[in-house]
């Protein structure tokens, strides 16, 4: 059984890494971006409502955009599966960026409802662990060190050119 675990980890870790690192890098900036549509006053009205709902609603208003995008991630899946690769992929990267986009700003709006909730209580912080774990592992590989390293010296390079 243990050798099962470590050759599936093994195929997934690098999968599970690079959409935790996605998200990661992600989830903040392009919540923040979501979030100026609050400058509207209609929008920062709405806000405001999504913000006081009860844990139950809260539950609803998270869950059914998360839902709603995977119809369209199975589309793009189909036109990967039809030969139309580069469309199957913008509706993918769009899907994705805009779904994060947009369940990052109703995370933080309704984390405080869903935080009210037990079993949301009890499974997040262990959800929160096991992914900044796996960003430690990333974090600490020779892959990413390097990589880093290469960012910065690209960032130097371009620094002095612009001197």
């Amino acid at each position: 059984m243990k050798i099962v675990r470590k050759i599936l980890r093994a195929l997934f870790f690098p999968l599970i890494a690079a959409l935790l690192l996605f998200e990661e890098w992600g989830w903040e900036p392009l919540a923040a971006a979501f979030g100026r549509l609050a400058r509207l006053a209609l929008w920062a009205a709405l806000e405001r409502k999504i913000a006081r709902l009860s844990p139950r609603w809260a539950v609803l208003v998270f869950g059914v955009p998360m839902l709603a995008l995977l119809p369209v991630k199975l589309l793009a899946l189909y036109l990967f599966g039809k030969g139309q690769a580069t469309l199957g992929l913008v509706l993918l990267l769009s899907a994705k960026i805009g779904g994060t986009a947009v369940l990052a700003r109703l995370f933080q709006l309704t984390q405080p409802a869903l935080l009210q909730l037990r079993w949301f209580a009890w499974w997040y912080p262990r959800w929160k662990k096991w992914k900044d774990g796996v960003l430690e592992q990333v974090h600490n590989s020779a892959v990413w060190r390097a990589g880093q390293q290469l960012r910065r010296s690209v960032k130097s390079w371009w620094a002095g050119l612009r001197d």
